[in-house]
């Protein structure tokens, strides 16, 4: 067991609760941009830190007004800024947000909301039809608000008329909302997440309003905000609602919103950010484009020969990573600094490939029911990109069962970890034990106090012998093959009952076109062995299975595991 204490620590404004970070915002610096969009144009609109707090106010009052704002608010729509102002509205309410994933089946989402006891539900003009037509199994929800309606009719309300109700109330001098800010208990749920991890059935996580509090102040002490980010992932995720929104907005940064996946490379040229949050299968797919690209360009080489000679200025202490790699820079949008990466463990290859061409790579790692940042690299000379850095200053971490390589299942305990499972007190027993959180990931802690993330328990290989293979370990090498898209490495029996390790691999078509033609299983496999011939025998993968479509994944491009 270990507590451990980054020094020294960013100074962070103190905050008790949520309501705090808004009206610090709105008094140090009401009128600069908080948050920039093209929700419904293709000019960028812009909104000050002023103007969010009235819409939160407003929205506020319009909901306290019709009798819910003590109800569970669910919200099912893409990012936007509407969806920032219906959080916040909700987190300062008396009652509880429930975002739910936009890309869910038609019965996953049903089960949520019927679970998770929705009375409101806000959605995107995508989901008018749906929720018409499945008004009947929803019968606990009193109001269905069309963030893109125009009219009210009936129980289906319009967003903005709604607000325009709650602006004239605040003018009025309303107080059902604003008195009402810090009326509830700050240890009871306040933020209801449904998981959609990669494994087993979807459950309800509890978050308190302290735990958001305490994730945002202690995130803060050790995270280093710039001052323009560039918001990627999908908001019902609480890497970016909690790490992200919260913490960009008690930053007091500039928040831009990204309007689709598709359109990511573009808008970093548009908003040009300094700072960004990933996941890795972003980082990778960029790594690799701009690989492809310099290879079709012949540029590769004269690439290679940069990095020596900017890692050989860089011991001189000059840097000219950001001139010598000015092209690629611009690709970003010219002004990006840092990357903060969480959710799964990122190749080092792809990190040392930003990091030498200027651009800072900070592996963090968390999990939903810690709300969701557990540990995270600095951006200084306490960081070890190699690891996942060191835990927050309000949690405990240790290292459960650890075998002779010092792994084992990583356990959390402290202000950020979740109330429990929603309507399961089974499966909250089974993850809670003496306060402590099993999170089911194996990690290590090496003597400095650096968290290593090997993998997930259920993933975990047994061999024949007993030992253990980190299955992720060997897809970050296969991973690394130029023709390789994706990749999964797991235990199989052979005819005689003998456990085998089998990479399932997904090709690049782009890749093995230029090749023209496919590459064998029997090359692949021996292009992974020169790529592991470094590791034990018993961690050598012994066969090859491909794909001829790719693997299914969760809204954060996590590979989703049978």
């Amino acid at each position: 067991m270990a507590k451990f204490k980054i020094t020294p620590l960013n100074e962070v404004s103190p905050i008790s609760r949520l309501v705090d970070i808004l009206t610090q915002a709105e008094e140090t610096c009401p009128d600069k941009v908080a948050y920039k969009h093209k929700y419904g144009t293709r000019e960028v609109q812009e909104v000050t830190y002023r103007q969010f707090g009235r819409d939160v106010r407003a929205l506020g009052s319009a909901l306290s007004e019709l009798g819910v704002d003590t109800e569970h608010l669910a919200c099912v729509a893409e990012n936007s800024y509407h969806w920032i102002n219906i959080y916040l509205t909700a987190l300062l309410s008396r009652g509880v947000y429930l975002p739910v994933d936009k890309e869910l089946p038609p019965a996953d989402m049903l089960y949520i909301l019927k679970n998770g006891d929705a009375k409101v539900i806000f959605y995107s003009k995508r989901f008018e039809e749906f929720f018409q037509e499945n008004r009947a199994e929803l019968p606990g929800v009193r109001y269905f608000i069309g963030i893109d309606r125009k009219e009210s009719e009936g129980e289906f309300l319009s967003f903005s008329a709604l607000k325009e109700r709650g602006a004239q109330l605040l003018d009025e001098g309303y107080e059902g909302y604003t008195a009402n800010m810090t009326a509830s208990d700050p240890m009871a749920l306040k933020l209801l997440v449904y998981t959609s991890g990669t494994t087993g059935i979807a459950k309800g996580v509890m978050l308190s309003e302290d735990n958001l509090v305490g994730e945002v102040y202690h995130g803060l002490q050790v995270a280093d905000i710039l001052t323009v980010g560039l918001s990627v992932l999908p908001y019902h995720h609480t890497y970016e609602a909690v790490v992200g929104i919260l913490v960009y907005l008690h930053r007091h940064a500039e928040t831009c919103i990204n309007d689709s996946l598709a359109a990511i490379l573009k808008n970093l040229k548009t908003y040009k950010p300094d700072y960004i949050y990933l996941v890795p299968a972003f980082l990778e797919m960029f790594h690799k484009k701009i690989l492809q690209n310099m290879e079709e360009k012949g540029k590769l080489g004269t690439f290679k020969k940069g990095v020596k000679i900017s890692r050989a200025l860089l011991k001189l202490g000059i840097d000219v990573r950001r001139k010598l790699f000015a092209e690629v820079h611009e690709a970003f949008g010219g002004e990006l600094r840092i990357i903060v990466v969480g959710a799964a463990p990122l190749r080092p290859d792809v990190i040392d490939f930003f990091e030498n061409i200027g651009i800072t790579v900070c592996q963090g790692y968390g999990i939903t029911e810690c709300s969701p940042l557990v540990s995270v690299n600095r951006n200084n000379k306490y960081a070890d990109p190699k690891t996942v850095g060191m835990p927050l200053p309000c949690l405990e971490v240790r290292i459960d069962n650890p075998g002779e390589d010092g792994c084992g299942e990583i356990c959390v305990k402290g202000r950020t970890v979740m109330l429990g499972y929603y309507k399961n007190e089974e499966e909250t027993r089974r993850v809670m034990v003496d306060g402590w959180f099993h999170t089911g990931d194996l990690g290590r802690i090496d003597e400095r106090g650096y968290l290593s993330i090997t993998g997930r328990l259920k993933n975990l290989i047994i061999l024949d012998n007993g030992k253990n293979v980190y299955p992720e370990e060997l897809e970050n090498y296969v991973g690394e093959l130029p023709y390789v898209a994706e990749v999964v490495v797991r235990g199989v029996q052979d005819e005689g009952g003998k456990t085998q390790i089998l990479a399932e691999i997904f090709l690049n078509a782009d890749k093995v076109k230029e090749m023209g033609e496919a590459p064998s299983e029997k090359q692949i496999l021996a292009d992974i062995h020169a790529k592991t011939e470094a590791l034990p025998m018993y961690k050598q993968i012994s066969r090859v299975a491909l794909r001829e479509v790719e693997f299914e994944k969760t809204t954060t491009r996590k590979i989703r595991r049978v």
